[in-house]
């Protein structure tokens, strides 16, 4: 069981990387569109996917031009709203409803990747904090119905299990 499960996992992470590299101009500026977060919405199904996504973003961040801050802001936005949205698994037992707080979880808290573009690039915090903030919600909001497709298909809870 263990090997499936790291194999899943390195396949979670790697699919994060790719598909966030692959419009890499969108994925770490004051206006990101970054597909790979439509995965974040793994956790909900299962909270062993935390690993994979946690990974996947490190990864992906080590070829931010933002440099090594992109390390900690975005590696810990990511750990924050995931720690949230599984702990909202005791309370929030509809898996759609589950996905609909993930997403407001992850946009609210861009302010962290808003306040990391303030101090690289000096962007202004609010205006960035939106830009970030919309793009993220639009991505998140896509991937929605996208993962609940999955499931149906793929029973996404079983994955590495």
């Amino acid at each position: 069981m263990k090997s499936k499960f790291f194999a899943t996992s390195g396949i979670i992470a790697a699919l994060y990387i790719a598909v966030s590299l692959l419009i890499a101009p969108f994925s770490f500026g004051a206006l990101q569109l970054r597909l790979g977060e439509i995965l974040n919405h793994l956790v909900v199904f299962n909270k062993k996917y935390f690993y994979a996504i946690i990974i996947g973003v490190f990864i992906t961040n080590l070829f931010s031009p933002n440099g090594p801050i992109d390390l900690v802001f975005g590696v810990g936005q990511t750990l924050l709203s995931l720690g949230l949205t599984i702990l909202s698994a005791r309370y929030i037992k509809s898996i759609v409803h589950r996905m609909i707080f993930n997403t407001v979880v992850f946009t609210f808290m861009m302010w962290l990747i808003a306040w990391e573009l303030n101090i690289v690039l000096h962007l202004p915090f609010g205006y960035t904090w939106l830009t970030v903030a919309a793009g993220e919600a639009i991505i998140m909001a896509i991937g929605i119905p996208i993962m609940l497709a999955l499931n149906k298909r793929l029973y996404v809870k079983c994955w590495g299990e």
